[in-house]
């Protein structure tokens, strides 16, 4: 009996350990598998997945075998790695160790949209709705103020309160989630450039200086010339001199704007017309970038009252108006008749044109 029992014990243990060789070698050989990709493939790992639901997933595409063994090993090894939501590259050549080093370091595949300053809050709107992969939860057709509501914003314009620049986004991410970040960058760099604003400006709260550095933007895309189309403006207020300003007239035109401003548009009021309202129109026209804001509180020095595009992105600056005048004529010749780029004669003699 004594040596049945031993005989007995023996191979139990026997049993038990080529039945842990096979798990073992087994585990191993599903952790070593290659994965079956010719190309770069692309996970998925969408909010409210589990590691089990990933794993069968993948074995279903036949990229893996033995997914269960790859399940365990993640609940053995890998109990409190958090399994993050995103997009995993998957690459010829990768092993099963390599993916879930992968998973578990969260290296999910980052996708950017640009913004762009300059641009106006429509513009950013069609951006976002255009993003690949990004959840769409802002629907196109809701109007601009619909929007700021649901953001939850102070203003119900919701124009130049965002910050163009490069952002990052990832799988589970959202329209919203791009707006807030943008919104909080606006208000950082606002602040900031506040903080470091000259004295004596004519402008009296940072919306004034967005408003003020949304038009800088739109009128010149040379940086060194911010500075100084700051100036004129800056000039233009102190004095009570209307800032006559096409940007401004253009977005007020709206959808009316075809390309061209003819004369009866620099006429017509609008809220946004600085060719026939006092200071700054009511909210921003565009959405400025760092440079901009920084020039609109801190103004470069200077007598210039006008400028006027040469043609090649540049602008000729002049103290007074009969300079003005001859650089309108120098540079603008050769536009349509109808165009203006100053006010008509009978207003320029009131107040000048900024261009």
């Amino acid at each position: 009996m004594i040596k049945t029992a031993v005989y007995l014990l023996v191979f139990i243990v026997c049993l038990a350990g080529a039945v842990a060789a096979w798990g073992f070698f087994t585990l191993q050989s599903a952790l070593n598998q290659p994965l079956e990709v010719e190309v770069v493939d692309v996970l998925d790992v969408p909010p409210g997945s589990t590691p089990a639901r990933v794993f069968s997933s993948l074995e279903q595409r036949g990229i893996i075998e033995r997914a269960g063994w790859v399940r365990r090993y993640w609940q053995w090894q890998m109990a409190d790695t958090v399994l993050h939501v995103g997009e995993y590259r998957v690459e010829p050549g990768m092993d099963v160790r390599a993916l879930l080093d992968r998973l578990q370091r969260g290296d999910v595949i980052q996708r950017s949209i640009t913004l762009v300053e300059g641009w106006n809050f429509s513009q950013f709107r069609d951006a976002l709705a255009g993003a690949e992969r990004l959840e769409q939860t802002l629907p196109r057709e809701w109007s601009n103020q619909k929007v700021a509501a649901e953001l939850d914003l102070s203003r119900s314009h919701p124009e130049g309160l965002f910050f163009p620049d490069t952002y990052l986004y990832t799988l589970g991410m959202s329209d919203r989630d791009i707006l807030r970040r943008a919104h909080q960058r606006m208000q950082q760099e606002l602040a900031d450039a506040w903080e470091q604003r000259a004295d004596g400006l004519p402008i009296s709260t940072p919306y004034e200086a967005l408003i003020l550095a949304s038009i800088i933007e739109k009128e010149t895309g040379m940086a060194h010339e911010r500075g100084e189309i700051a100036g004129v403006f800056t000039r233009r207020l102190q004095i009570g001199m209307r800032l006559q300003t096409d940007p401004t007239v253009i977005y007020g035109m709206g959808e009316n704007y075809q390309g061209r401003i003819r004369r009866d548009d620099l006429r017509r009021p609008t809220p946004y017309n600085t060719y026939t309202i006092d200071g700054l129109p009511p909210t921003p026209i565009a959405m400025p970038g760092r440079e901009a804001l920084r020039a609109a509180v801190n103004p470069a020095p200077g007598k210039s009252l006008y400028f006027v595009a040469r043609g090649d992105g540049s602008h000729v600056f002049s103290e007074t108006l009969q300079q003005h005048n001859r650089a309108v004529r120098n540079y603008q010749i050769n536009r349509a008749a109808d165009y203006r780029s100053s006010p008509p004669p009978a207003e320029r003699d009131a107040n000048g044109g900024a261009e």
